[in-house]
Order: structure tokens, then C-alpha cells, then sequence
């Protein structure tokens, strides 16, 4: 028989020395458990071995053994020795383990091993970090009992399996709380499910990884249920929502890390589509309230929403990670949604806003060089744009009429010492200004869309940090910037989509409106890094987790080997939740039983 070495010696009234048995008494007692707690300090599996000399007679060959109806001497056996065996975490996990604690995920290791073995183990991994106490380190440290130690001063914790049996909801939920760092050891499988259960009501999203069928309950009740692909069963696997294709806990971390790339491109891309829809409405609200010519047209809102700006905003999706990715606390998923308060305000009540105000200063720019001051252009809108008015004044007293028609068959004008003040230029020509200023105010949103591409490639690093190594972000500002040359000065457009060319000035006008959406963003930024507990951060999540299955401690791979079950394994997996790895443990394997 093999088994746990506690459990095996229990069992036992004899001891095999040299070949011959000799009764198991205190001084033999006291040699196993030296040896015990030595190979088991080093991290070493152990594993105990004993027999029993069976009677011919009583049981002669041929004989069925059972195991479920037990019909054979399990007491009274002869203790044979010790076995240990080393299998050496994976160089790539004490690094994830490191990973997930600077992103704010807990990681609580549950095994089958013997709480020595288990405590040598997560120290190695660095699930205990070192110099973290436990209560029986620091007992010994002083030279106390261990009852004189207060449980919370003690960072790291180990929970025996026969402790966790005998705890209360109250108990369990006091020691996830006041602990940083756990291990349960010589859990069953039930007790694994109590560990989840205890972790979501702490408000954790909690993920665990199991291979075994009795992981199945710990798997469906997880928020997220990560099964092992190599040494997994298949109810273990169709109860999970995520298959580990290589049993790597590393690859975890880097599903986590990806998850957070992919969730934060998405919401730079949402911010930077939105950002536009500020400087595409305020001149309809204008053109109401105000009554003024409209500044730009519903043509010039489709180039940009259809054309300008889908090759930047898809560009995002290559966005590298940021240096402090994994780094920062997890989101609340309470509050940080892909659109939040907090984004709306920046892309409409900030940078929307500079960049509407971009687009008027081209505009009134415009119509003042053609004789209608800002002022003049208050309520005129009926007037402009009505074809039989023909004494539309501008703000130096020019009249913008049509030319005289004929009387008869004869051509007659108007005296032109008497009317030296008026302008001959006709309804035609005001709404070539009105489309010019339509072409302006779109090339104004293109400028300002340069520097919130920009902007938009990082949400709380300096740009002069993360640099401008996406090509296909410089691809897409170039593309924008040519499509908005082409429709502005290609032949025909003035018919085809009512653009006209532009002075290459009024390119111009937008571009302190860039610098500023620029600067501003930087200062931001600056105040974000600066106070990272200010009132504009979200406050982070609560979430945990805990290691581990077998292999999921042996070389890492790439994120690829991750292999989702469904749509919705992705999205809670980019919910960034801390990961409850557990332990199942088997021979050969980083944790073993």
C-alpha cells in the first residue's frame, strides 16, 4: 500500500530495518516524522510505502480483492519506507506568479500534498513571497506557542484540509480576508467548492483550473472554469468554459495579459470614433439655434464617418500593450465598462470639444474672409439661403444679390456709381462659400482626428513612452489625410459630393487646435500617473485566484494554446478575473497527491 506518509503510518504496528521487522515504537516514530518534514521542506513529494503478509490459506490465489467492500487487513500493516520525488516548477511560473500579484491578482494554491510540502512548494513559486511569515514561522521565530500568535499577523497562511473541515463560513471568510497569500493542503475534492463559494463572497471573480471529474462542481461554480487539455478528463472539459491546451499556468497569465490588450484597444478605438460625433453635431445645433449658414453638410459627415476615420480607428486593434498593462489593479466590472462616464466625458466633454471649436474657427474664418463677420452670420440662415433675396447685406455693406434680368429684349444694369457699395455676386455663389465652408470644417475634424489617433494610443502612459511603432496606425493617418486632399481638390467633387478646394491656409486654421488636444491629453495623462487613488481612477475589483493542475507548472507557451469553448470564455476572460488555480495533484506533476 502507498499513500499519504501520515496516514500510511497510522495504519502500521511494525517497521521494516534491514529486512527485518521490528515494532514501531516512539524512537522509530520519531525518526519518520524528521525525515518527513525534511524531504517535505524541500518541496520533495513524498510518498509512503507499507505490506502485509497475507495467509494462504485464508487467502489462497486466486483470491478477489475488494476494494469498495473491503475484505482484507488494513490494519496491523508493516511500514516499508519513504519515497520522494522532485519535479521543478517551471521556470516561467514563478515569473507569471509575479505577473498576476503586480496586476492585483491573488493567487491561492490548493493541493493534496502535506502542508510542508505544499508551504516549500509556493514559496518556490513564489505564491509565499519571501520573507512573508506564517503563524508557525513566526511562533518559531520567538520561541512561542502557537497559541500566544496573532493569526493576523501573519501575511501568508497554509490551512490544513482537517482545519478547513472544522471552519465556519465566518472563519473561512476571515482568513481570505486577512491573508495575502494561502495555501490549503491536503484538501478533497469537496473542499474545493467550499474555497470557491468562500472567495465570491468576498466580491472575487474567481477562475479555477482542474483536470479530474471530481473538479467538475469547483469548474461550474468558478466564474471562469479553466480545464487542462493534456491531463484533463472530459467531464472536466465540458464542464469548464476554457481548455488549456499545453496544462501551463503561464499561459494563463498571458491569456489575462491579452485580455486586457484586447479590452483596452477597444475602448481607445471607441473613444476615438466617438470624439467626432461632438465637432459632426454641434454646427446642426448652431445652424438651429444660432440660424446661421450650415457650417457642414451631411455629405462631409459621411466622408468622415465612412471614410477618414475607419483605417485609423480599426488601426487601434494593432496597438501594443502598455508597460504598466499588468501593472495595475483590476477593473471593477461594476463601472469600468467598454463605455463608461469616464470615457464619454473625455470624448465628448473634452476633446470633442476642442475639436468642435477647431472646426468653427476655420469656418468663421472663412466667411470672414468673404465679408460676413461672426456677428453678421447670427440669423441670416433664412435669407442665405433663400433664392429670391436680393438684398443680403454682408458686415461692410456689400449686398449679395443676383445679377439684374432683362427687361424685354433689352439688357439693363445697375448704375454702378450709385450702387459702388453692392456686390454682384449672385445666390450661387454664397452657397459655393456655404460648401467651401463645408470642405473646411471637414479637413478641421481631420487635423484635430491626427492628434486624438494619437492620443487614443495610450490610456494612462506618455505617448514619448510607448513611441510610434504601430505601422498601421502612420498608415492610417496618412490614408485619412489623403482621402481628405483627394475629396477636396479632385475634379468633379464640387458636383459629385459638394467639396470645394481649399486654400491651403485654411489647412492651417485647425492645427493649434491639435497641439492643444495634444498637450492637454499629456498634462492629463501626467495627473493620472501622478495620482493613481485620484477620483478620476475606477476603483479597482475585487478578484482572486488560485493555482493549480499538474502540469500547468511546466513551460510556458504561447497565448495560442489557449483554446476557448465559447464567445462568452473571451469576454469574461477580458474581464480581467483573477484566476483560482487548483491543485490536483499526481505523480510526475509540479503538485502531486
Amino acid at each position: 500500500m502507498k499513500g499519504a506518509p501520515e496516514r500510511i503510518l497510522d495504519r502500521c504496528s511494525t517497521i521494516m530495518i534491514f529486512g527485518q521487522e521490528h515494532p514501531l515504537d516512539q524512537s522509530w516514530t520519531e525518526a519518520f516524522q524528521s525525515a518527513y518534514m525534511e524531504l517535505g521542506g524541500l518541496g520533495e513529494r513524498v510518498l509512503g510505502f507499507c505490506h502485509s503478509t497475507l495467509s494462504s490459506s485464508q487467502f489462497p490465489r486466486g483470491f478477489t480483492f475488494d476494494c469498495d467492500d473491503v475484505n482484507f487487513p488494513t490494519e496491523q500493516l508493516c511500514f516499508l519506507g519513504l519515497i520522494s520525488m522532485i519535479d521543478p516548477p517551471r521556470a516561467a511560473v514563478p515569473d507569471a506568479v509575479g505577473k498576476c500579484r503586480s496586476a492585483g491578482i491573488k493567487v491561492i494554491m490548493v493541493t493534496g500534498d502535506h502542508p510542508i510540502t505544499a508551504k516549500a512548494i509556493a514559496k518556490g513559486v513564489g505564491i509565499i513571497s519571501e520573507g512573508n511569515e506564517t503563524v508557525e514561522d513566526i511562533a518559531e521565530r520567538l520561541n512561542i506557542p502557537l497559541s500566544q500568535v496573532n493569526p493576523r499577523d501573519a501575511k501568508a497562511c497554509v490551512v490544513h484540509g482537517s482545519d478547513l473541515k472544522d471552519m465556519s463560513s465566518e472563519n473561512l471568510d476571515d482568513v481570505l480576508r486577512n491573508h495575502t497569500e494561502i495555501v490549503f493542503a491536503r484538501t478533497s475534492p469537496q473542499q474545493k467548492l467550499i474555497i470557491v463559494e468562500g472567495c465570491q463572497r468576498q466580491g472575487a471573480i474567481v477562475a479555477v483550473t482542474g483536470d479530474g471529474v471530481n473538479d467538475s462542481p469547483a469548474l461550474k461554480k468558478a466564474d471562469i472554469g479553466v480545464a487542462m487539455g493534456i491531463a484533463g478528463s472530459d467531464v472536466s472539459k465540458q464542464a469548464a468554459d476554457m481548455i488549456l491546451l499545453d496544462d501551463n499556468f503561464a499561459s494563463i497569465v498571458t491569456g489575462v495579459e491579452e485580455g486586457r490588450l484586447i479590452f483596452d484597444n477597444l475602448k481607445k478605438s471607441i473613444a476615438y470614433t466617438l470624439t467626432s460625433n461632438i465637432p459632426e453635431i454641434s454646427p446642426f445645433l448652431l445652424f438651429i439655434l444660432a440660424s446661421v449658414p450650415l457650417p457642414l453638410g451631411t455629405v462631409t459627415i459621411l466622408c468622415i464617418d465612412l471614410g477618414t476615420d475607419m483605417v485609423p480607428a480599426i488601426s487601434l486593434a494593432y496597438e501594443t500593450a502598455e508597460s504598466d498593462i499588468m501593472k495595475r489593479e483590476p477593473r471593477n466590472p461594476k463601472s469600468d465598462k467598454l463605455v463608461n462616464e469616464r470615457l464619454i466625458s473625455m470624448a465628448y466633454g473634452q476633446i470633442g470639444m476642442i475639436q468642435a471649436l477647431a472646426g468653427f474657427f476655420t469656418y468663421f474664418v472663412i466667411m470672414t474672409e468673404n465679408g460676413f463677420l461672426p456677428r453678421t452670420l447670427l440669423g441670416i440662415r433664412v435669407n442665405w439661403d433663400h433664392r429670391d433675396v436680393n438684398d443680403l447685406e454682408d458686415s461692410y455693406g456689400q449686398q449679395w444679390v443676383r445679377p439684374m434680368v432683362p427687361v424685354g429684349v433689352t439688357t439693363w444694369y445697375m448704375n454702378q456709381s450709385k450702387f459702388k457699395h453692392m456686390s454682384m455676386k449672385t445666390y450661387e455663389q454664397r452657397k459655393i462659400i456655404e460648401f467651401t465652408c463645408h470642405t473646411s470644417f471637414f479637413v478641421s475634424i481631420v487635423v484635430v482626428q491626427w492628434a486624438d489617433l494619437i492620443i487614443c494610443k495610450t490610456r494612462r502612459n506618455s505617448l514619448f513612452h510607448q513611441g510610434m511603432k504601430n505601422r498601421v496606425l502612420i498608415f492610417g493617418l496618412l490614408v485619412e489625410t489623403a482621402l481628405a486632399a483627394f475629396v477636396s481638390y479632385c475634379p468633379g467633387m464640387d458636383v459629385a459630393l459638394r467639396m470645394y478646394p481649399l486654400k491651403i491656409l485654411w489647412w492651417f486654421c485647425a492645427f493649434p487646435y491639435s497641439l492643444l488636444i495634444f498637450i492637454y491629453d499629456e498634462v492629463r495623462k501626467f495627473i493620472l500617473r501622478r495620482n493613481p487613488g485620484g477620483g478620476v481612477v475606477d476603483p479597482p475589483g475585487d478578484l482572486s485566484l488560485v493555482p493549480v493542475t499538474p502540469a500547468a507548472g511546466h513551460q510556458s507557451a504561447p497565448f495560442k494554446s489557449l483554446q476557448l469553448t465559447s464567445v462568452w470564455s473571451l469576454l469574461r476572460l477580458v474581464v480581467n478575473a483573477p484566476l483560482i488555480r487548483r491543485n490536483e495533484l499526481h505523480s510526475a506533476h509540479l503538485f502531486t497527491t
